[in-house]
């Protein structure tokens, strides 16, 4: 009997390009009772995963013991504990950008003393209308002293 074509089989498996249907012909060849001499080596390989024996469902619990592990506890991941490292880096980033924008403003305003502050307003003023001609300036002045009442601007 000429078993080429499982001898060519057998060289693709070594090679690792055999597909599942071919390994599943390999298993059926070798699970019958007369495999040539030649290839009875091969035997106990294909062999072994049609005895019935599986592994249990306390296999990773024994593997584990033997050597010393115990089994991982499975961890429950929320989107905001996922998330939470992006909203520290956020919280930072405007923290920092407060901080910046704080050091930015001139220190110095709002803590003088209002009087004077008025004083100084008034002196601006005055240089306004002393560069303006005679009439001007006095249009300017009734207008700063004596304010005209505005319209109203909506609908009665």
């Amino acid at each position: 009997m000429d078993y080429k074509y499982i001898e060519q089989l057998l060289e693709r498996y070594w090679e690792g390009e055999t597909t599942l249907q071919e390994e599943s012909i390999l298993r059926a060849f070798f699970s019958q009772d007369d495999v040539p001499a030649c290839l009875m080596k091969y035997k106990p390989l294909f062999d072994c995963g049609l005895q019935g024996e599986t592994l249990g469902d306390d296999f990773d619990a024994r593997i584990l013991s033997c050597i010393g592990m115990e089994e991982p506890k499975a961890r429950i991941i929320t989107l905001a504990s996922r998330l939470k490292p992006l909203f520290k880096a956020a919280a930072i980033v405007a923290i920092l950008l407060t901080i910046g924008n704080a050091a930015q403003a001139p220190w110095n305003y709002g803590w003088d003393n209002p009087q004077d502050e008025y004083a100084k307003f008034r002196q601006q003023q005055v240089d306004t209308v002393n560069v303006l001609s005679p009439v001007q300036a006095e249009n300017v002045i009734d207008s700063i002293v004596t304010p005209k009442p505005e319209e109203s601007s909506y609908i009665e």
